[in-house]
């Protein structure tokens, strides 16, 4: 490839002749811009620059965190027509600068050194709290945001109450598995979350190969930092994966994902149905109200320029709003793996489920991500159970129910199950749990999950997983939305409440 400097590349910084660097080399994104999954917007931002490498003319100063903690190493590659690969940036023309650390970035780089211990880690709030000090800001937003008032997400955490019986044999327990038929270590599954690499280099890494080495099954994300391939290669021999699917608009660009998918060993497949469009998630998009210095040189002097969307938004354009149940027997053409609907929440739907011939689905409100004062998945469990006996015995081995969000204890996993769940998926205290540790959190989250889940079973009187019935839970309150539960002190410690509006500060 030829040598290009970064004064040819800067002269190509408009909409009409896009140019940008991404680590090292040289790309033409003219045309790609109306179809970049972010928008153009973010784009021009570094148009006639390097989207890895901020461009301060005539220096190039460090700024890696702009591209890849949420792209993977293949994202343009993937992309864009080789024609577009124009060419490798000329080193001699490239000036680094030291990137300056500022005092918020000094004070968290303090707090990383003052970390616990891990062995002083005893539950997954522990991580939470750990990595809320420890994000950037940009990321503790998106991470931990939710929907409108964020109602939701805190009824993600709505008390039930157990009922134990006791005199039973629990010298031995067993709380493994199997989850659509692959055996699971835990009655737990780790759940899509996007973006790893906001909050660690390795991003989705941690979570492979820790799950590769307790047996534990991981759930790919669409939206992942780390490329698919570098996700499955990190797997060991033999190691169980699933994948979470975002639809494209474009359906054939679904179809080559799907079934590439299938071809390197994936044992499931979950379409997320409940994010036609993207909730309103305001922490997040307040870490978007930016000054002239976050637009693009293409949008100076411009009015109407939006600077609310926010990550979410700026990652997620992409997705299908038409997806609809015609699409079902489409999906079941194109590959043999299971399918599970993620984002399932009323029985009527979970019955349509089961009638197309599907092979699951998850009761969830995507963390309380989307709809703002829709009812958690553990909630909406006991009217789906009821519904599905309808259809024959239960539990059925053709159909499983999974449920997710809010899960901080293997006491939440045990009741969901006890009142017909298959599994649960346990999504923002793993990532958090890398966030703060890397993969020896993850491991030490199994080992507190694990820990938590010989207790709780032989105080309920479950030797079994099979052994979990209803009759051991209490759910009689969770349908008031009402009431005096008692606070959840570890959960409301970290939880961050919404914020208004803020002055400028005075100059």
């Amino acid at each position: 490839m030829s040598l290009i400097s970064t004064h040819t590349v800067a002269e190509h910084a408009t909409a009409s002749s896009c140019w940008i660097i991404v680590h090292g080399k040289v790309y033409d994104v003219t045309d790609f811009l109306p179809e970049h999954p972010g928008g153009s917007k973010i784009i021009l931002k570094y148009a006639g620059a390097d989207a890895t490498l901020l461009r301060k003319p005539p220096a190039i100063a460090e700024f890696s965190e702009a591209y890849d903690p949420i792209h993977p190493p293949d994202a343009i590659t993937t992309h864009l027509p080789k024609e577009k690969h124009l060419g490798v940036v000329d080193p001699n023309t490239v000036v680094k600068v030291v990137k300056e650390v500022t005092a918020e970035e000094k004070i968290r780089q303090e707090l990383i050194v003052t970390r616990p211990p891990l062995d002083e880690i005893v539950n997954l709030h522990d991580f939470e709290a750990i990595a809320k000090a420890i994000l950037s800001p940009k990321a503790w937003a998106y991470y931990s945001s939710a929907s409108d008032d964020e109602i939701t997400i805190r009824e993600n955490r709505a008390a039930i109450w157990f009922r134990p019986r006791i005199l039973r044999d629990v010298s031995v327990v067993d709380w493994s598995t199997t989850i659509l038929g692959q055996r699971s270590s835990l009655p737990v599954y780790i759940s899509a979350t996007a973006l790893g690499k906001l909050g660690h280099p390795d991003g989705e890494l941690n979570l492979t190969r820790a799950a590769g080495k307790h047996g534990v099954i991981q759930m790919i994300p669409t939206l992942a930092s780390c490329a698919f391939d570098e996700i499955v290669d990190a797997a060991v021999p033999g190691q169980v994966q699933f994948l979470q699917l975002y639809v494209n608009r474009d359906r054939e660009i679904t179809r080559k994902y799907v079934q590439h998918a299938e071809k390197r060993g994936v044992k499931g497949l979950f379409i997320t149905v409940d994010a036609p469009q993207l909730g309103r998630r305001e922490k997040d998009m307040r870490m978007k109200f930016v000054d002239e210095s976050g637009v693009a040189k293409v949008q100076e002097n411009q009015s109407g320029i939006r600077k609310d969307e926010g990550v979410a938004r700026a990652i997620s354009s992409f997705i299908d709003p038409s997806l609809s149940w015609k699409d079902i027997p489409w999906f079941k053409s194109i590959t043999n793996m299971p399918i599970v609907l993620k984002g399932v929440a009323t029985p009527e739907d979970a019955l349509m489920a089961y009638d197309y011939g599907l092979a699951g689905i998850v009761l969830s409100n995507h963390g309380g991500r989307q709809l703002d004062t829709a009812r958690s998945g553990i909630e909406n469990l006991i009217e789906v159970v009821a519904a599905l006996k309808t259809r024959g015995p239960w539990p059925n081995p053709k159909f499983e129910v999974f449920v997710d969000g809010g899960v901080r204890r293997a006491s939440d996993v045990l009741k969901a199950i006890a009142l017909g769940a298959s599994a649960v998926g346990v999504g923002r205290a793993f990532m958090y749990s890398f966030c703060a540790y890397g993969q020896e959190g993850v491991e030490k989250a199994f080992e507190i999950i694990q820990d938590e889940l010989m207790m709780n079973m032989r105080l309920l009187g479950a030797r079994t997983i099979d052994e979990l019935s209803p009759d051991m839970v209490d759910a009689n309150a969770l349908h008031s939305h009402v009431g005096l539960t008692p606070p959840d002190n570890l959960y409301n410690t970290i939880y961050q409440p919404l914020a208004l509006a803020q002055f400028k500060t005075k100059l």
